[in-house]
């Protein structure tokens, strides 16, 4: 018994399945999630060795029985597809069967070389031939709150850090730092620790379906470092950069600071609206910032056609673009739609995430893709820039990653902030009735909150706004977040870091402020 429990301890926990199984295709349940593990597989997404969900954990992730789940394994595992091992779980086969995923990686490999034509722009390749000999390659985070409001209930984009495995964070550092290699302490690869590159690309091949290999990654700081690298080697002082209108401040900051003229693109219901016109000059975009699994702030999922349009658009402009998926872990509903990066033949797509979201905001550490023909040049140019990122967390973070731990919290902190969700909108109907209107959200850590008619009469979000911050309320105001004139008003509320037994006082007393008199 104890032998069992020692290899569970010591077996690495099971990833995310972004597994998608429709009650009303012809083929049965069991069947669609063999086809779709199988097809992951044969993909690279989930490697040799990689160990499964339990049959529990799948028909709960999925609302199936247990025993469709095991009929799907079984049909896996007599085809040699997955192994099990006593008390420990089910693995990918280290060997497949039929050899097709060497046959399947290199046919991917083959499709996604030969067709890049845009190459870095002249102040990319001056960092880069600034750079010194020894070098390597890494990425970039995401944007955090944009008024910088004050402490207390609702300020978006701050995770609930109170249930964090902190003692097990705790182990991990100090199994690491006891008695660190030499190649440790003087790490000096200025993309970042090679573990967690690799653990991180693992992590978004298997629930993201980015297509990336460790050598892509870099790891930054945030997204606003992301978006300066990215502007300082793909653009020339003056080019064009389209963001979304609204969209996060950070990021429109960083590309000014980097010389780009920014030109707003609206948002719709179906996301970013992709600009007209031919190749990338005086008013077209070379770089297209733009965050489709969830937008920030109005939260709109981008559809897969205004992907697909965007990304023909960036071919035929010969254009850029760069993907900010910070909160793509939290959806609580509908089919999750797979990464834009994963969906781009012609490696036009960089590909930017964070860490400090999810865990807890001082980490720090995020993430940015490359395609495989700029490696080089950004890795250069990282190391012109900045040498690297502090080294101290990057080994226990990459341990949190590979073990499936993080994996592990993202499932717990998903159930925790659908439910703070829901009694948000619940203690909203009962205290904001008539001064603000909230919808459901089926992703994301804060919900827009528009200004009822009758409120929008006597005040402009951004008052609304200061009266709630008098109020102790952190709620900014959505029109800070247009570059231009405002064409929506609202506040921000984040529900993620606030217990639902704080909510109802916390609404009592924005009621009370945006009350008249």
């Amino acid at each position: 018994m104890e032998s069992i429990r020692a290899a569970r301890r010591r077996a690495p926990r099971a990833p995310l399945l972004p597994l998608h199984l429709d009650p009303a295709a012809p083929a049965p349940l069991h069947r669609q999630l063999y086809t779709e593990i199988r097809e992951m597989i044969l993909a690279g997404r989930l490697g040799p060795g990689a160990r499964l969900p339990s049959s529990r954990a799948l028909a709960q992730d999925l609302g199936i029985s247990r025993n469709t789940v095991l009929l799907g394994l079984e049909q896996l595992w007599s085809e040699g597809y997955v192994e099990g091992r006593v008390g420990a779980g089910t693995f990918v086969s280290q060997t497949l069967p039929d050899g097709l995923q060497t046959a399947v990686a290199a046919a991917t490999s083959a499709e996604r070389s030969g067709r890049l034509q845009a190459g870095p722009s002249d102040r990319g390749r001056r960092l880069a031939a600034a750079a010194p000999a020894r070098i390597a390659a890494g990425p970039a985070v995401t944007p955090s709150d944009a008024a910088s409001p004050a402490p207390g209930a609702f300020a978006p984009g701050l995770p609930d850090c109170g249930d964090f495995p902190f003692e097990l964070w705790a182990r991990l550092l100090a199994k690491v730092w006891r008695r660190p290699a030499a190649a440790l302490y003087a790490a000096t690869d200025p993309a970042g620790y090679r573990p967690l590159r690799s653990a991180i690309a693992a992590y978004l091949r298997t629930a993201r379906a980015v297509r990336c290999e460790a050598e892509q990654v870099i790891v930054l700081s945030g997204i606003r470092q992301a978006v300066d690298l990215v502007a300082r080697v793909l653009l020339d002082p003056g080019d064009v950069a389209g963001m979304e209108e609204p969209g996060y401040p950070g990021i429109r900051a960083a590309l000014q600071g980097a010389g780009a003229r920014i030109r707003p693109m609206p948002v719709d219901a179906e996301g970013l609206r992709p600009p007209n016109g031919g190749r990338a000059g005086r008013s077209v975009p070379r770089l297209v910032c733009v965050a489709p699994s969830h937008q920030y702030p109005l939260g709109v999922t981008m559809s897969l056609a205004r992907r697909l349009d965007l990304l023909a658009w960036a071919r035929a402009a010969d254009a850029w673009i760069l993907e900010d998926d910070y909160d793509s872990e939290f959806r609580y509903a509908g089919r999750p739609l797979s990464a834009l990066q994963g969906l781009d033949a012609d490696g036009r797509v960089l590909y930017a995430g964070s860490f400090s979201k999810v865990l807890f905001p001082s980490l720090r550490i995020g993430y940015l893709v490359v395609p495989p023909p700029l490696v080089d040049v950004f890795s250069r140019a990282r190391a012109a820039l900045d040498d690297h990122l502090a080294t101290a967390a990057q080994p226990a973070l990459a341990e949190f990653v590979a073990a499936g731990h993080f994996a592990a919290h993202i499932r717990r902190m998903r159930r925790r902030y659908e439910a703070r969700q829901r009694a948000l909108l619940d203690a909203a109907r009962r205290h904001l009735d008539g001064l603000l209107t909230l919808v459901p959200d089926a992703a994301g850590m804060h919900l827009v909150a528009d200004l009822g008619p009758a409120l929008a009469g006597r005040m402009s979000d951004r008052e609304a706004s200061a009266r709630a911050h008098a109020a102790g309320i952190a709620a900014p105001p959505l029109s800070a977040y247009f570059a231009g004139r405002p064409t929506r008003e609202g506040l921000l509320l984040g529900y993620a870091a606030v217990p639902e037994a704080e909510m109802e006082p916390a609404l009592r007393r924005l009621a009370a402020a945006l009350r008249p008199g």
